[in-house]
């Protein structure tokens, strides 16, 4: 059985006073998080999660709100000396920004030659095999310089799909197709924002998607204040998925 567990599910501005974007999830051979938000660390704890038993991170793109938990949960891991090897999973240019951003939080910081990490990069289309997961990455319409991406996560015979930040597009259809758990933003109820899904534009959508079960993410205040309109499940913070 894999259970994904909900540490966060608000937007970049903590609305709702929700933890950044992060989902921890236990398989039969490991755990991992997919995307760790800037305030990951504070919900992982929340959450009573041992953080030495996470031995990948997966990162959609590089804004704040996905990535920039990297270097808290690193130097913790530091801080108690961890030996076990992490596998850090990015598009292109992950070394080099989490290197800088450590660099700029932490002037001085030997994190990255204390612990035993290995960073893997992925392309948009690729399948690529990591540990015990299997990952193929689409490209998805959000800031370029983020490198934004949707992730198609196979692990024990499940599959986790996951949109990223996105709005609408067809590529999702497929990186969903056939997902056991299909994740997806939806940062806003109505409001058309560039870059971003909202509820009214996504819902035209549901009847064509296929896969088993669908959840909601990435909310703002107006998502939030309409959660009695949506008519599928939106996640919560401590929630927990069985697959």
């Amino acid at each position: 059985m894999v259970k994904l567990i909900v540490i966060g599910c608000g937007d970049a501005f903590a609305s709702g006073a929700l933890h950044n974007t992060c989902f921890y999830v236990q398989s039969a051979k490991g755990c991992f998080l997919i995307d760790c938000g800037a305030s990951a660390v504070h919900g992982l704890k929340q959450q009573n999660i041992k953080l030495n038993k996470i031995d990948t991170i997966l990162i959609t793109h590089f804004h704040g709100d996905h990535y920039g938990g990297v270097p808290f949960l690193l130097l913790e891991m530091a801080v108690y000396k961890r030996k076990k090897p992490i596998t850090i999973v990015t598009p292109p240019g992950g070394r080099e920004n989490i290197s800088a951003l450590l660099h700029l939080l932490y002037p001085g910081s030997k994190v990255l030659e204390n612990l035993n990490i290995k960073f893997i990069e992925y392309n948009s289309d690729e399948e690529i095999y990591v540990n015990y997961i299997t990952l193929k990455a689409f490209a998805v319409i959000h800031t370029p310089e983020a490198m934004p991406h949707g992730l198609r996560i196979s692990v024990d015979d499940r599959i986790i799909s996951y949109s990223g930040d996105t709005e609408w597009t067809d590529s999702l259809f497929e990186l969903s197709q056939y997902a056991d758990l299909f994740i997806c933003e939806c940062n806003f109820f109505s409001t058309q924002v560039k870059n971003h899904m909202n509820y009214q534009a996504l819902k035209i959508k549901l009847p064509l998607l296929q896969c088993e079960k669908l959840l909601l993410t990435h909310f703002d205040n107006e998502m939030l204040q309409n959660m009695s309109a949506v008519v599928v499940p939106c996640a919560k913070e401590g929630m927990v998925v069985e697959l």
